[in-house]
């Protein structure tokens, strides 16, 4: 029985890399898979989907696809995995439940939970409320070093940024993974 599944965590917890292990999995088991990625994520390759110690495959762009009907006219696909899943749009996690409990085929999805604000992204939202299987992938704060980090806090020229856009693409330089005590103290700052 396929299901739906969501693994999040927070900026470099390894979502694009376990995505990678798992397409590779499927590939040497002759098994075919849609791979989908956002292209609002340009920090690397539109197009693919690429961890940051370098390791890529080739993706689609899911911004303008109605997944559903991708997956359905592609034959013999065994998986979806969707890469940057916070930027899915509340109809496309729909479509991929319908991947899920019409075509039967699994649906893996890897993103972040929340903004730099600690707000849900709407993929995200709906695809806690939907999924079968929910999965934290782990780290570790960068300031205390100690405590699981839940926020992925953006700065600017060393500060951290309390305003602004939810969507500003940039790397481990522009956002850091915190827990929620360094969180709050650095807001306070």
């Amino acid at each position: 029985m396929a299901k739906l599944y969501f693994k999040y965590g927070a900026m470099s917890s390894g979502k694009s890399i376990e995505l990678l292990r798992v397409n590779y999995n499927y590939y040497e088991n002759n098994k075919k898979t849609i791979c989908l990625t956002s292209i609002k994520d340009d920090r690397y390759t539109v197009g693919y989907i690429t961890s940051r110690i370098g390791i890529s495959t080739g993706a689609i762009g899911f911004e303008k696809i109605n997944i559903f009907d991708l997956v359905k006219k592609t034959e013999g696909v065994s998986c979806v995995l969707v890469d940057e899943a916070q930027f899915l749009t509340k109809e496309q996690v729909y479509q991929l439940s319908d991947v899920v409990d019409i075509l039967d085929i699994p649906a893996i999805c890897y993103g972040l939970r929340s903004d730099f604000k600690m707000y849900a992204f709407e993929g995200s939202k709906y695809l806690m409320s939907m999924a079968d299987s929910i999965e934290e992938i782990k780290t570790i704060c960068s300031v205390c070093k100690n405590k699981k980090a839940i926020v992925n806090a953006r700065f600017k020229d060393g500060v951290i940024e309390k305003v602004g856009q939810q969507i500003q693409i940039g790397g481990n330089e522009t956002y850091k993974p915190l827990c929620r005590k360094c969180y709050k103290s650095l807001l306070n700052v």
